[in-house]
């Protein structure tokens, strides 16, 4: 589906993560991949990750700051010419932000914090990389239901993923003429290290399996096989949406008997 598609993947860390199943599935359908990893303790890691999965180049780039962004558009722009693609799994909220009672835990610091690395972060990229992505070019970040329901926990970051779906729709609006489509992901609950964060994690992980229509958790898995259809020609005609991959969850007032 994405044969040849040369596309940047920001925010992987570990191979126990959606973003790296979204990588494996891309190098599987034949994308070119380029990586970008947050500072010298991931070096190694994604060193090793690109050279299982096509050798592409990788780039270190703290999203808080635009001139590392704006170098990473440029070494990809440098190595390729122009992007077919941006994959953005990225999300930060400082510990005390993401557990207990939000009118407990909130901070005007932690708001900041949150707001920046997950949200803006995707805009930033937009923002630099969206002159060199070609006709037909595709985004995806990746989002949670907690941005449309209050979730225990969650707090400041669903606060944060609402306003990330929000830049989805407002991209896509203003991009969709120059033929790059924007798009999100809402994946249920999956065991990641960085959902291990979020305090009361597992009691979550269980309810949902025991709760969706398909009567199980979904995988990382299947959300890469749906990362490939968006960044590919075949889902041409969606742009500015939320794509839920939650077996179904986010469609249930109550579950069912």
């Amino acid at each position: 589906m994405v044969k040849g598609k040369k596309i940047l993947v920001v925010g992987l860390a570990n191979k126990y993560s959606i973003a790296s199943a979204i990588a494996s599935t891309l190098h599987e359908n034949g994308a070119i991949l380029g990586f970008s990893y947050q500072n010298e303790r991931f070096e190694k890691f994604i060193n090793e990750f690109s050279a299982e999965n096509g050798k592409g180049f990788t780039e270190i780039c703290d999203l808080s700051k635009d001139d590392e962004i704006k170098k990473l558009i440029a070494k990809a722009v440098k190595k390729w010419g122009s992007i077919d693609g941006i994959v953005h799994s990225v999300g930060f909220a400082p510990a005390d932000q993401i557990s207990g009672n939000i009118e407990d835990c909130i901070t005007r610091e932690g708001f900041q914090i949150t707001h920046d690395v997950s949200s803006y972060s995707f805009s930033a990229l937009l923002k630099e990389a969206h002159p060199y992505m070609t006709e037909n070019s595709a985004a995806i970040t990746l989002t949670y239901i907690g941005s449309q329901e209050a979730t225990p926990n969650y707090n400041v970051m669903g606060m944060a993923k609402a306003s990330l779906e929000a830049s989805v729709r407002y991209f896509a609006s203003t991009l969709g003429s120059k033929g790059i489509r924007v798009n999100s992901i809402s994946a249920g609950p999956i065991k990641t290290l960085a959902a291990s964060g979020i305090k009361g994690f597992k009691t979550m992980l269980n309810k949902h399996g025991d709760n969706t229509p398909i009567a199980r958790n979904i995988t990382a898995k299947e959300v890469g096989n749906t990362a490939a259809f968006l960044l590919s020609d075949m889902s041409s005609g969606i742009t500015g949406q939320t794509i839920y991959v939650d077996g179904g969850y986010n469609i249930q007032a109550t579950s069912f008997d």
